[in-house]
């Protein structure tokens, strides 16, 4: 049940609401409150998103209902573990891979870290104690790679172009005799470009080292199969496809070794003990399920949307795309525009019901502009006007009409109050642009 209520929560409004919520859980009835229009935005959205939802929240309440420990040899953990091997399969299936391939995760970081650490410290006993990545991958990765480095690893980071693709030739020449793993991201978080991921693969196995995929971005938004990719290793997350926070995926290719995650258990096959989440891994398998079957539909819908924002907000004066338009995941749209701080344009948008970032959200308290952008080639001056928008799988047009009319007058305010847009037009007049 969903109770909706108008306006601000004074102190009464909300004591009354709190209460009907608690007198209608007590007789077993699962409630979510609410805000309607008029009160706040976000709210509404989340609501409406939930309801979208039915069937994903249904899969991880029947799972609830299955208490028992699925290691647990009686009844009860007997239905845990079955629901917990569905959906160990269905994740499987989803990506080309088999269920004893799928080892659960608290989410996308947990296997980034795994992979790289787990690989890393078995191949060291055979001399390989090197490692190749990219410029652009997300922290999980680049942070990783620091806490090997100080562990005697060496690893070398592979640029990019200026529209933020890998180049297959540049990962071959940066692979040595002692390499051990290569990571690249499937498509990345920031600025949505999609890397030729099967020609590296090929490379990485021609020159004899594994390769690891951060596809966060990708599963559920794209076609993705760890067989035809030539994925050794890859890591998922469920909420980037509007499954649970908390949960993730690293899939690793039978007769792949690498380190223990957590000593303690057997579970995920002795590699990561503690007892796993049921609900959380039901949630996860329905939502990509769903996801993975709705993908083409919702890739043409979503990269329509996308292209005609992008060519919308082009036509502010002084406005950039980042990354390529060709080969980038349906729902992301990530500009720049001179002259504008990006926290102020996120803070105004936000006030109108637009949430948006200003590059990756695990470093969305960072002062500093993106290391993404950066490899690409712009300036600090430009990268700290970034607007990085994720489209929703309800998206409408409506809603994209609304960013459209409002983002080029929230950046027309914010240069009229701004000295760095002064500056450059004052250029212009002199002819220095």
């Amino acid at each position: 049940m969903f109770i909706t209520f108008e306006g601000g929560d004074g102190a009464g409004k909300t004591t009354q609401i709190e209460l009907l919520k608690a007198a209608l859980e007590k007789e077993g009835r699962s409630v979510v409150v609410t805000r309607e229009p008029g009160g706040n935005a976000v709210a509404e959205k989340i609501r409406e998103l939930l309801l979208d939802r039915a069937s994903i929240m249904e899969d991880m309440t029947e799972a609830y209902l299955y208490y028992g420990n699925p290691s647990s040899l009686h009844t009860e953990g007997v239905k845990a573990a079955e629901h917990l091997d569905k959906a160990r399969k269905t994740i499987a299936d989803c990506i080309g891979a088999l269920p004893q391939e799928i080892y659960l995760t608290s989410g996308g970081s947990e296997a980034d870290n795994w992979a790289l650490k787990g690989v890393a410290q078995t191949l060291a006993a055979k001399g390989k104690k090197h490692i190749v990545s990219t410029v652009i991958e997300h922290h999980a990765i680049l942070h990783t790679l620091d806490a090997l480095k100080k562990q005697g690893f060496e690893y070398t980071l592979v640029p990019v172009d200026s529209e933020g693709y890998v180049s297959p030739d540049d990962i071959a020449a940066a692979i040595r005799p002692d390499t051990a793993l290569v990571s690249v991201m499937y498509a990345n978080n920031e600025i949505g470009t999609i890397q030729p991921i099967r020609e590296i693969s090929k490379v990485c196995h021609d020159k004899g080292a594994l390769f690891h995929c951060d596809a966060v971005q990708a599963v559920g938004h794209i076609p993705v199969n760890v067989v035809a990719d030539g994925i050794d290793l890859m890591s998922v997350s469920a909420h980037k496809f509007h499954g649970p926070k908390g949960i993730g995926v690293l899939y690793v290719r039978k007769g792949v070794t690498l380190t223990n995650l957590i000593e303690g258990g057997a579970q995920e096959r002795g590699r990561r003990a503690g007892t796993e989440s049921v609900a959380l891994a039901s949630g996860m398998a329905a939502a990509l399920e769903e996801a993975c079957a709705l993908m083409d539909e919702r890739a043409a819908r979503l990269s329509r949307i996308r292209d005609h924002i992008i060519d919308e907000l082009l036509k502010i004066e002084r406005s950039r795309v980042n990354g390529g338009r060709e080969k980038r995941v349906p729902g992301n749209v990530s500009m720049c525009f001179e002259g504008v701080e990006g926290e102020a344009l996120l803070l105004l948008l936000d006030f109108n019901g637009i949430a948006a970032s200003s590059g990756s959200a695990c470093t969305s308290g960072s002062l500093d502009p993106s290391h993404v952008l950066l490899a690409l080639g712009l300036p600090h001056e430009i990268a700290h006007g970034s607007l990085r928008i994720s489209l929703a799988d309800d998206v409408t047009d409506e809603d994209a009409e609304h960013l459209i009319k409002v983002v080029p007058e929230i950046v027309a305010k914010l240069r009229d109050m701004s000295p760095v847009w002064e500056h450059i037009k004052e250029n212009e007049m002199k002819g220095n642009k």
